[in-house]
């Protein structure tokens, strides 16, 4: 299995919101894809509460069975859906994939 992780800063203000506004569209976005995409396992997506300079804003932990689910889900119109939003609101972007048993 793998873990995918993604973090976000987002920006202050960006397409009419705020970034806090802007980082509960997402979550509600990002909630409705297991729904939308069977191949995801679990997907859970936190606010950072130690908001001290330079840390990221919200965390994305999700699972798939493979690598292959993975680069599925990115290529998966509903997830781009979201990522093309995100795009727009954020300030930068770091991720992780790791193997677990």
């Amino acid at each position: 299995m793998i873990k995918h992780i993604v973090m976000w800063k987002f920006k202050e203000f960006a397409q009419g919101r705020t970034g806090k506004e802007n980082a509960e569209l997402i979550k509600s976005m990002l909630e409705e894809l297991p729904e939308k995409i069977d191949f995801i396992r679990s997907m859970e997506i936190h606010f950072n509460v130690n908001m001290k300079n330079g840390m990221y804003d919200a965390v994305l932990i999700s699972t798939f069975d493979s690598l292959e689910d993975v680069e599925k889900y990115r290529e998966h119109p509903d997830h781009k859906a979201v990522a093309s939003y995100v795009a727009l609101v954020r300030e930068s972007r770091a991720s992780v994939d790791y193997e677990i048993s």
